[in-house]
């Protein structure tokens, strides 16, 4: 199975960036689908971006669309999530996750993935 360590994150202005980045381990990362999800202090785990094993397909929740982007080097085991024009309600708790591959586009659902990280706080100050 595959480990998941996520690191970038800290505190950050309105309006800046961020990278997150995400080392798998234990398993070679093109076995897998994977994605980014968010969970704001009280609130629910939510979907953020996802994408396929290859790179071929990303979907992106409709809040961060054009703002965010997610990458995957599979040589090197990381993913990655780029978030710019940071808003203080991108604060959360940030999660990677992965899944078995064979789907054809990515997927939102956060109990069809098996394995997670610990999470890396985002905190986006107004």
């Amino acid at each position: 199975q595959v480990q998941l360590v996520e690191s970038g994150g800290g505190l950050v202005q309105a309006g800046g960036s961020l990278r997150l980045s995400c080392a798998a381990s234990g398993h070679t990362l093109s076995n897998y689908d994977m994605g980014w999800f968010r969970q704001p202090s009280g609130k629910e785990r939510v979907f953020v971006t996802a994408i396929t094993w290859n790179g071929s397909s990303t979907h992106y929740a409709n809040s961060v669309k054009g703002r965010f982007t997610i990458s995957r080097d599979n040589a090197k085991n990381m993913v990655y999530l780029q978030m710019n024009s940071l808003k203080p309600e991108d604060t959360a708790l940030y999660y990677c996750a992965a899944m078995t591959k064979g789907r054809a586009v990515p997927v939102v659902a956060a109990p069809e993935y098996n394995y997670w990280g610990q999470g890396t706080q985002v905190t986006v100050s107004s």
